[in-house]
């Protein structure tokens, strides 16, 4: 049994993961943290947890995190960072759902997220935890950076693309939509029910933090190693799910992309490549840990190739791909706790 520890517990992706733990039949939670709500119970503050999960939320810095074998941060950023280096002393693992060693570069974390990096020693050792790319490094890891929701969903629709040298890496446009819960549960005005309502609108057009984070994975497996994104964010009006639509130019009209994809994600037990021509929804993936991907080509070698991908950006996005990671460190199927299909309606 792995004894876990949840830090940030109360936030949406904490929740989703105290939710998605308590049916891992491998797992036993003993610490939940939450420095804002200790010393209340759980389902005190999550009822649809009653009876399920008997904890009371400690301070994040509670020593009853040392006994634990794996703990994730599901923290805002620049938390986990004060925290990972004294647990990996204790022998803890670490899985931080939070951006602070998603990035290898110290300086290029530190332009984005406009704060001193307060370990940038770990960098070069911490694993970024996107499965269908870096399975057998997980396995192995000691820290796991859990790639972002929007991230997941990019790369994952241009992955295969990339690595095959099907596209024109230096020419990629991804427009890409967020549900409210991936700016996090915190109170906000520009997240109230009111603001966002029968609303649309981009952010970040100028830069985005997933910006880089893509850019550095995808630049990694790219062998020339120069991959150029324009990626624009957009808020809608729903609870969860990312849909990126992804404008690529293959590099022959002739380039079978479909089979390529079906080919390149066969083993993947949660990457679904649909019928060429399909057009996914989020709410087929609701709830679920499933990407699922769409390819539709061009109708002439002028018009780009347009890859669809949908996740649940609390599910594929943040808690379910860290329990996915979780299951990899300590040896088990890597589908251990997370069968479920989507949710419909």
């Amino acid at each position: 049994m792995i004894s876990v520890g949840i830090v940030g517990a109360t936030g949406y992706t904490g929740v989703e993961l105290l939710r998605l733990l308590s049916a891992h039949e491998g797992v036993e939670v003993k610490v939940a943290t939450s420095n804002s709500e200790k010393g209340k119970v759980v389902s005190a503050v999550f009822p649809s947890l009653r009876s399920i999960i008997d904890l009371e939320f400690v301070e994040h810095d509670s020593k009853q995190l040392n006994s634990c074998d794996l703990i994730f941060f599901a923290t805002p950023h620049a938390t986990a960072m004060h925290h990972v280096p004294k647990l990996l002393e204790q022998g803890c693992k670490i899985i931080d759902l939070s951006a602070d060693f998603r990035i290898k570069s110290p300086d290029v974390w530190e332009h984005w997220y406009e704060v001193k990096h307060a370990c940038p020693e770990l960098l070069p050792s911490a694993v970024y935890g996107l499965p269908e790319l870096n399975r057998v490094e997980i396995k192995s890891a000691n820290l796991v950076a859990n790639p972002g929701c929007y991230p997941t969903a990019i790369t994952l629709a241009l992955l295969p693309a990339i690595k095959n040298g099907l596209i024109n890496a230096k020419d990629i446009i991804a427009d890409a939509k967020s549900g409210v819960s991936g700016a996090g549960r915190k109170a906000a005005l520009a997240s109230q029910f009111s603001e966002v309502s029968e609303s649309f609108k981009a952010y970040s057009v100028s830069g985005h933090r997933h910006l880089p984070e893509i850019a550095q994975t995808l630049s990694n497996v790219q062998q020339d190693n120069d991959v150029n994104l324009t990626f624009v964010p957009h808020l809608v009006p729903m609870n969860r799910g990312i849909f990126a639509t992804v404008y690529v130019k293959p590099m022959g009209h002739s380039i079978d992309m479909q089979k390529h994809y079906a080919d390149f994600y066969a083993e993947e037990k949660f990457v679904d490549v649909m019928p060429e021509g399909s057009h996914p929804e989020t709410r087929s993936v609701k709830t679920s840990n499933t990407c699922q991907i769409a390819v539709h080509p061009g109708n002439s070698e002028s018009q780009p190739t347009v890859i669809l991908s949908v996740i649940d950006n609390l599910v594929k996005g943040a808690a379910g791909q860290a329990v996915q990671n979780m299951n990899l460190m300590f040896g088990l199927d890597e589908d251990t706790g997370l069968f479920a299909p989507g949710l419909v309606p």
